[in-house]
């Protein structure tokens, strides 16, 4: 039996804690948070990626079905349709068997009926607005506002929209020696959906000859895998990490959770933004994320291959830049809404 599996059989008594987060930079966001939550009885949802997968070889991990409502924009409504009835079930199940008393949020879409189980069972909700929404509150942000107890934003921005929300704005740069680095270029395209586009690009500049560095990529499941590339569909959190603290140059989409990762460890970045316009994403959202990194000088960005070649140029003649998502504010604030919280009683 597992150290989780023991805790929660003599949890009658303690706080219990559900973690909702969908399966790559929100559900990433929830593990810097820990401090918040490791002293209590938890458990996440989430979905069935990598990152999913090796959370729950150290902690209580329910899978969900991914949902989006960008399906529907994408063209495939009923495919959404099907995908929220099987999520609202097997939420339901894990949330009438659990009965958390809080409910602490990262989003998005997979976990929406986390935030609306919590309700209906009488959990506290306490809702994390995504470090990628800058200057306008995301989808999940303005469904799960409405039914939230507490509210946080990660952008002075938006507290405008939502007066009532409590503002931390965790992005610090670092001043650490940078690691020693291998003549390595890492590209990875996040951990839900394959991105053929930056995939081919990385491959055609390989080949011709523009990058002379060792490439490794990640595709995603089903993505492209061009010959004489070291390619990986998935890979485990540690394997990441492994090859971050390697590279010196990382090509990456435009999720929070894949910059900040390269950024800790000083690689020297280029993020290839998915576009709506290209069917690659839900919205823009990944768009106005790279802008604001790039804005603070922190990574370069690229839509096409000719821009991607100019980038790496770029990148490999400026000095890196550090940089972290520091929590402690964040975790400090849950912490005292933590314990505030009597937990249930419990069978």
């Amino acid at each position: 039996m597992s150290s989780h599996d023991e805790a929660s059989l003599g949890s009658t008594s303690r706080l219990r804690i559900c973690l909702a987060g969908s399966g790559g930079g929100h559900v990433r966001q929830l593990l810097d948070l820990e401090p918040a939550w490791a002293p209590h009885d938890h458990f996440f949802i989430t979905e069935d990626t990598a990152l999913g997968r090796s959370i729950g070889e150290k902690h209580r991990a329910h899978f969900v079905a991914h949902l989006a409502l960008g399906q529907a924009r994408l063209g495939s409504p009923l495919k959404m349709l099907g995908a929220a009835v099987r999520n609202f079930v097997q939420t339901g199940r894990v949330m009438l068997s659990e009965r958390p008393d809080i409910v602490i949020t990262t989003g998005a879409g997979a976990v929406f009926f986390s935030v609306v189980w919590a309700r209906l069972t009488g959990a506290r909700v306490v809702t994390i607005e995504s470090f990628a929404r800058f200057h306008r509150p995301s989808v999940f942000g303005r469904m799960a506002a409405p039914l939230a107890h507490h509210k946080v934003v990660q952008s002075a921005a938006l507290a405008g929209v939502w007066p009532d929300a409590s503002v931390f704005d965790p992005l610090r740069l670092l001043d650490t020696p940078r690691p020693p680095k291998q003549s390595l270029l890492f590209a990875t395209v996040g951990a839900i959906l394959p991105f053929d586009r930056l995939v081919e690009m990385v491959a055609e500049l390989k080949a011709a000859g523009e990058i002379p560095e060792r490439v490794v990529i990640q595709t995603g499941a089903g993505g492209a895998a061009p010959e004489g590339i070291e390619t990986h569909e998935t890979l485990g959190f540690e394997e990441i990490q492994a090859l971050l603290r390697d590279a010196d140059i990382v090509v990456c989409h435009g999720g929070t959770g894949s910059l900040i990762t390269a950024l800790r460890q000083g690689c020297r970045i280029v993020a290839v933004p998915r576009l709506f316009a290209h069917g690659e994403v839900y919205d823009d959202h990944q768009a106005e994320i790279t802008k604001a990194f790039a804005e603070r000088g922190l990574i370069g960005v690229a839509n096409t291959k000719d821009e991607l070649s100019a980038a790496l140029k770029t990148a490999r003649a400026r000095e890196p830049v550090s940089a972290t998502s520091d929590p402690k504010e964040l975790i400090a604030y849950l912490e005292a809404l933590i314990s505030r919280q009597t937990p249930r009683r419990r069978r």
